[in-house]
């Protein structure tokens, strides 16, 4: 799949605009002041039971962050994709740990996209205010394969009963409202009868287990057994949940990607000072052209990915229906890129770039987890393949 095809499609320049550009100022501000990579290592060496810090999230509620894809009759700042990444950007820079990604982007689009008045009454002004953490339950095993959901639910009384298990989570220990993908017809693997259901964590026969990752961010494996749910609980349409699902996840891999472009400038950042710093044999090991010759095609894959995941943000914004080669192109080379940036970051720090006192490590960590997170390379690969007819 040619990226320059996808680029020549577009009708925006593939670069901020003035109002974007500030609020990523502000982002990057805030969240190098309040949240830099220690904040991270804090939670984890103090195996803290939240894994993120709640004043510092009602902090970035009261940035406006928490509410930029909420309407603005809703609290929100009603703004897109695009805004969105930005923020990801720079959460991905510092490695912050925060809900923005299951509650901001993933739970607030599918309200936005899926649910009815009253819903949309009860949850966005919670999620804008940085009040109700929220998030979406899709997978069910070790990859992403969100239509081959198994998960049942059979119609019980006036609503439907759950059961099955949830993986992967993210967010899933500490979030208020669970917004659950199961099956009310077809079979695992079609793409038909699926419905999505607003479910309390709480509610009976749920069953919340705290999985902490490799990177000491969140996530969850949830189980539902006989999970009595209300017909009030839908959101969308019984068995019309395909497209709303889809819709939401390209939204998430939008955001992942723009989450893995900062940190890949990150730790090229990194690396890029270590290099002019270090010597080696009476000279700056920067000064090596086989060094150099390495920087600069990282910097070329760097800017690669953060054009396709613009273009990809943007086409979510402008049509959302059309967006599914853009995002699975900027994801798989997003990740791409930031599994290239963090393995030479490692190399060209040496030895030290093993050892866990250097960030290095985490920036490696987070990247394998969201490599994961809504499909790897592999995943997008074939996407892109089935839509081509290959």
């Amino acid at each position: 799949f040619s990226l320059n095809t996808q680029f020549s499609e577009s009708k925006m320049p593939l670069v901020l605009t003035e109002e974007q550009s500030m609020l990523r100022d502000s982002a990057r501000g805030f969240i190098n002041e309040k949240a830099p990579v220690a904040h991270l290592r804090k939670l984890r060496d103090e195996r803290d039971m939240t894994g993120f810090s709640r004043d510092l999230w009602k902090g970035f509620a009261e940035m406006g962050f928490a509410g930029l894809l909420v309407p603005e009759n809703f609290g929100g700042s009603g703004l897109g994709a695009v805004e969105a990444g930005i923020v990801l950007e720079e959460i991905g820079r510092n490695l912050m740990p925060s809900p923005f990604l299951s509650t901001a982007v993933l739970a607030a689009s599918a309200l936005v996209r899926g649910g009815n008045a009253e819903q949309q009454a009860a949850y966005l002004p919670k999620i804008a205010d940085g009040s109700l953490i929220a998030t979406l339950a899709v997978d069910e095993g070790a990859k992403h394969k969100p239509h081959s959901i198994a998960m049942q639910a059979v119609r019980a009384g006036n609503g439907f009963k759950l059961n099955g298990a949830k993986a992967l989570v993210v967010d899933g220990h500490v979030a208020d409202l669970l917004i659950v993908a199961a099956r009310t017809g077809g079979n695992a693997g079609e793409r038909g009868g699926l419905t999505l259901f607003l479910v309390d964590p709480k509610a009976k026969g749920v069953s919340v287990e705290r999985t902490v990752m490799v990177d000491a961010h969140n996530a969850a494996r949830i189980t539902f057994d006989n999970v009595e749910v209300s017909a009030d609980a839908v959101l969308g349409e019984v068995d019309q949940g395909g497209d709303l699902l889809d819709a939401v996840l390209n939204i998430g891999r939008g955001a992942v990607a723009s989450e893995m472009v900062g940190l890949s400038e990150e730790v090229f950042n990194r690396t890029v000072t270590y290099l002019k710093e270090r010597k080696q044999f009476g000279k700056l090991i920067g000064e090596f052209q086989a060094l150099q010759h390495r920087a600069a095609q990282l910097y070329i894959d760097i800017e690669i990915s953060r054009a396709a995941t613009l273009k990809a943000l943007q086409t979510l914004d402008q049509d959302a229906a059309r967006a599914d080669h853009a995002v699975s192109v900027a994801k798989a080379h997003a990740g791409t890129t930031a599994t290239r940036a963090v393995q030479e970051g490692v190399q060209m720090h040496g030895g030290m770039g093993m050892t866990d006192q250097f960030d290095i490590g985490l920036f490696m960590k987070r990247a394998r987890v969201c490599q994961e997170l809504f499909g790897d390379n592999n995943f997008h690969a074939e996407r892109l393949a089935e839509a081509r007819q290959y």
